[in-house]
């Protein structure tokens, strides 16, 4: 019997690992735009919501 841990496939680099898509794009603006790590970590979890407000705003 094959352990389910050993059945995914791909490379997990489009978001199906740690990071997703939305976290590294809110990072990398966020690291761009205001160059402070404590603004990065917060950017990162909150990635979607701060990419669509960072859209709206600026």
């Amino acid at each position: 019997m094959a352990s389910p841990l050993k059945t995914r496939k791909g490379c997990g680099c489009l978001g199906i690992g740690s990071f997703g898509v939305g976290t590294i794009i809110a990072i990398v603006i966020s690291w761009t735009t205001w160059h402070n790590v404590l603004w990065t970590i917060v950017h990162g979890f909150l990635s979607w919501a701060f990419i669509i407000w960072y859209v709206i705003f600026h």
